[in-house]
């Protein structure tokens, strides 16, 4: 599947255990900062001031899928794939590889909110947003991520 985004991330000291393996945890933090990029990359942002409400993508589901460890110095080639867009959720996949080996699999599902007074409310991807998302063909792995 081709990827919609793509980073290196090098491993860094602080990020590993005793081993110097990196810590698992960690894995949810690149997934983070490769999403932030991404929309970055659309010229758009994981905060959107309209109005007097702010749009934020709060996750509702993550998952981490392992399958070898990355180490101390590492350079990461990190892969973001738009999965689904629905009317108020967006799914990403994302693959940490080292030199064409994977590493991990991580997934993630946030929801269109709006927030005001500290509150959230689902709410429709906005037009200007949905229009710069790749747009995906539905199957049936994408059920999971659909809204009912």
């Amino acid at each position: 599947m081709t990827r919609d985004f793509q980073a290196k991330r090098r491993v860094q000291f602080a990020e590993t255990d005793l081993a110097g393996v990196l810590h698992f945890s960690n894995y949810y933090r690149y997934m983070e900062e490769l999403e932030h990029a991404f929309w970055r990359s659309l010229g758009l942002a994981v905060m959107i001031r309209e109005g007097d409400r702010l749009i934020s993508w709060p996750r509702v589901a993550t998952s981490c899928e392992y399958f070898g460890p990355a180490y101390f110095e590492d350079e990461l080639d990190l892969g973001l794939t738009v999965l689904h867009v629905g009317m108020r959720s967006i799914a990403f996949e994302i693959e940490f590889q080292r030199a064409g080996e994977r590493l991990a699999l991580g997934r993630a599902t946030a929801v269109c909110c709006a927030t005001r007074d500290g509150s959230f409310e689902p709410v429709a991807i906005p037009d200007h947003v949905r229009a710069k998302l790749p747009v995906r063909a539905s199957t049936d792995d994408d059920q999971r991520c659909k809204e009912s």
